[in-house]
């Protein structure tokens, strides 16, 4: 890895070093540390190829402002993977083990933890590695969990740009039963769509609302907030429980919002948007505003068009959370020692 991440474009450069773990004999084996990165070998037959066996987590370490690195709500992120094995009926990891592989990634590719408001990117990956093309009916009985790291700068290169945001009421983004899985079969049934969004009326990402009920984007939760209160859809199994979704909660909370989780109409929208603002969460870009809604037949600027004065209250307070600007009260970072 030799190229900037501040002008690479996010998510395509890679750290020197990654962590393995191999499932097999009904066990872990993880030899704690990390090796160089080199490609993967995969047999053609491999379970993941044919029957989609796979889950992955996103998460960051940060720069901190005393010079050290610490992982953000490692445990939270681990937790998650573990929910997804279990869905997909994939071998699950160890929370000890899990944990440590990802520290251990972090240790190994200290030097390459870019200064903010850079971060270093972190993908553990978990996929069933059986050689098994007959298998359509059984879940991998071998598995592969590893850890790969990736440099990265601001996800808003240029400065932070308000979005505009199709409304999508007729399909929704990937079958409810998985909905809460970070599984890359999610995001591929969700990718039509925000394409077809893009090309047909420039817009940055698709809200998935079936049936008139408002949940998420393609890769971002989404919330509606004003001076008292900030809003987003309750949890349930037919969308991603976000770990940053999570943390807005908190912080806002914190702040002295009215934090409501509910069900939220598309016709709360438009009347939202004339006094509120919105914006979407997610590891990559944190807390990203909404600038315009693209509704059925009617195109709807929300607030004043531009980000929102509480829209990047609870931003900044969320990004000195993570660079150990402001108090861990709530225990969200760990600090990460050298390998």
């Amino acid at each position: 890895m030799a190229a900037d991440p501040f002008s690479a474009p996010f998510g395509t450069l890679f750290a020197d070093h990654i962590t393995r773990a191999h499932y097999v004999d009904d066990s872990y084996t993880y030899g704690g540390t990390a090796q160089p990165l080199t490609d993967l070998v995969l047999h053609p037959g491999s379970h993941v190829l044919h029957y989609g066996s796979a889950c992955f987590e996103g998460l960051k370490a940060h720069r901190q402002t005393d010079g050290t690195v610490a992982i953000f709500r490692l445990d939270d992120h681990v937790a998650r993977l573990r929910q997804s094995a279990a869905k997909l009926h994939l071998p699950v990891p160890d929370t000890d083990m899990a944990r440590a592989m990802f520290h251990d990634a972090v240790a190994a590719n200290l030097d390459a933890v870019p200064e903010p408001p850079g971060s270093l990117y972190l993908r553990p990956t978990l996929i069933g590695t059986e050689k098994n093309i007959g298998a359509a009916a059984a879940p991998s009985r071998e598995a592969l969990l590893y850890v790969l790291c990736s440099p990265v700068g601001d996800y808003f290169a240029g400065g932070i740009n308000p979005l505009t945001i199709l409304v999508e009421t007729a399909n929704p983004r990937t079958t409810p039963q998985f909905g809460m899985v970070k599984s890359g079969a999610n995001y591929v049934m969700a990718l039509g769509p925000t394409l077809e969004a893009k090309a047909d009326h420039g817009a940055n990402q698709v809200l998935f609302a079936v049936d008139g009920d408002v949940t998420e984007t393609g890769a971002a939760n989404f919330f509606m907030v004003d001076g008292d209160r900030v809003v987003t859809r309750n949890l349930d199994e037919s969308f991603l429980h976000g770990v940053t979704r999570n943390s807005v909660l908190q912080i806002a909370a914190d702040l002295g919002y009215q934090v409501e989780e509910r069900k939220i109409a598309v016709a709360e929208l438009a009347s939202w948007a004339t006094t509120g603002e919105m914006f979407l969460s997610g590891t990559a870009a944190v807390v990203s505003p909404i600038g315009t809604l693209l509704l059925p037949g009617e195109r709807v600027t929300v607030g004043s068009g531009q980000p929102g004065e509480n829209t990047m209250r609870l931003r900044e307070a969320l990004v000195s959370m993570q660079l150990g600007e402001s108090k861990d009260l709530h225990k969200w970072r760990t600090t990460v020692t050298s390998s």
